[in-house]
């Protein structure tokens, strides 16, 4: 409950930086490094945060972090500048590093069996963007997009409160505190990071969920310029995105557990290719020479092709299913192959894949305002994820090789490991 209102609030600016927008005059470079802005703060902080939470429990972290994000949220509605917009949105974004100080909290409640199904249902927070996608357009529509980020504030200070007064100590720290033990320095926790491992589930996770990020931050923005549909049913679409990325990711733990983490993720890239190709074909209008007619004038023939409307927000709501999966098979990994660094190691892939909802909005508003192209975002997923497939699967092949010397001269096996 605690991570779905942090989520709410570290996406809000999905559906009032519409208003902002419009209000400021931006164009679409400037709109995509506001609504980035955020992902920055809340991506680069999960390091720390990580770090922070593996040595005084979570207990204490999330609400110390949500009662300073709702400073931030509660300022943003008397600022009337950019670039002071621009500075609150780097405190809002705060909201975003609760996802790796819960999952270093959760973590320690359960066996390494469990953890893919416990992460997954914990992760299902990310449902808050498409709370905020389904709820602020009609809150915008009734209050104001001020009174919106205030009633935010408040929504996360209750749960602040709640969850201090709730929640119970997790079995490490309960277990510092009854023998006095310290825990690990900060600098012995990060020696993982120094694995090479560590960075590619961090690259894996730039699309998983930094591409969810940058999608439920941007299509509010797609469908409103694309398909020009009003802001209440821009958000609604993009809700639909939102949801079954956020749901499902208890699904994509289970299936971890059972399956293997391996499977999930080669299902996510693959199917995800699909999707992104699909979307990635732009409003097209061609000219065909056909036949002459009987005076022997010219006959051109002209048809239009493009994705209409629903078939679109089919996609996107497939594209949000698969990606939901694959969050929750990235995390798998960790507490399995770091089991005492998992704030650290958490906290790393956490922040490269926030960096990705960083990066990927401005990239969208560069490429927007460059070609001109509204599908020219989705050209760019689509390239992403081909690369994170084909080194996933070339790592996967160089670790079989090592593990199994067999193999290497065996030219007959499928090219799927088991």
């Amino acid at each position: 409950m605690a991570f779905t209102v942090c989520f709410a609030v570290w996406t809000i600016f999905s559906i009032i930086g519409v208003k902002i927008k419009q209000e400021l005059g931006l164009s679409e470079t400037q709109f995509g490094l506001l609504v980035a802005t955020p992902v920055l703060t809340g991506s680069v902080s999960r390091i720390f945060l990580g770090v922070w939470t593996d040595q005084v429990g979570g207990r204490l972290m999330l609400p110390l972090q949500m009662l300073i994000t709702s400073i931030s949220v509660w300022l943003l509605a008397s600022v009337h500048t950019y670039t002071v917009f621009l500075m609150a949105a780097l405190g809002l974004g705060l909201a975003g590093g609760s996802f790796i100080i819960g999952i270093a909290y959760v973590s320690r409640f359960f066996e390494a069996e469990k953890q893919g199904t416990a992460l997954g249902i914990f992760g299902a927070g990310n449902v808050g963007a498409a709370v905020t996608n389904f709820a602020a357009p009609f809150l915008v529509l009734a209050y104001g997009w001020e009174d919106t980020a205030r009633i935010y504030a408040v929504v996360l200070i209750i749960m602040a409160v709640a969850f201090y007064l709730f929640a119970p100590t997790d079995p490490v720290r309960k277990m510092q505190k009854e023998t006095g033990a310290k825990p690990v320095s900060a600098l012995k926790q990060l020696e993982p990071l120094k694995n090479m491992q560590v960075w590619r589930f961090a690259t894996y996770y730039f699309f998983v969920f930094g591409g969810f990020v940058a999608f439920a931050s941007f299509l509010p923005r797609y469908y409103v310029g694309a398909y020009g549909v009003a802001l209440t049913s821009a958000g609604l679409f993009a809700g639909m995105y939102s949801l079954p990325g956020s749901i499902f990711r208890a699904l994509g733990g289970w299936m971890s557990d059972v399956w293997g983490a391996r499977h999930v993720m080669y299902l996510t890239f693959g199917v995800s290719l699909v999707l992104l190709f699909i979307m990635s074909y732009p409003e097209t209008t061609y000219i065909v020479e056909g036949i002459p007619h009987e005076d022997g004038t010219p006959n051109m023939i002209e048809f239009s092709f493009g994705i209409p409307l629903y078939v679109f927000v089919f996609l996107t709501v497939v594209l949000g299913f698969m990606m939901s999966l694959g969050k929750a098979a990235v995390y798998k990994h960790i507490p399995v192959y770091f089991p005492h660094n998992v704030g650290a190691v958490g906290g790393l892939v956490g922040m490269i894949g926030g960096l990705g909802g960083f990066v990927l909005p401005i990239a969208f508003g560069i490429l927007l305002d460059t070609f001109q192209v509204w599908s020219v975002v989705f050209m760019l997923m689509f390239v992403l994820v081909a690369v994170s497939l084909i080194w996933m699967h070339l790592a996967i092949r160089a670790m079989d090789r090592k593990n199994h010397p067999e193999l290497t001269k065996n030219t007959h096996l499928s090219d799927v490991p088991h």
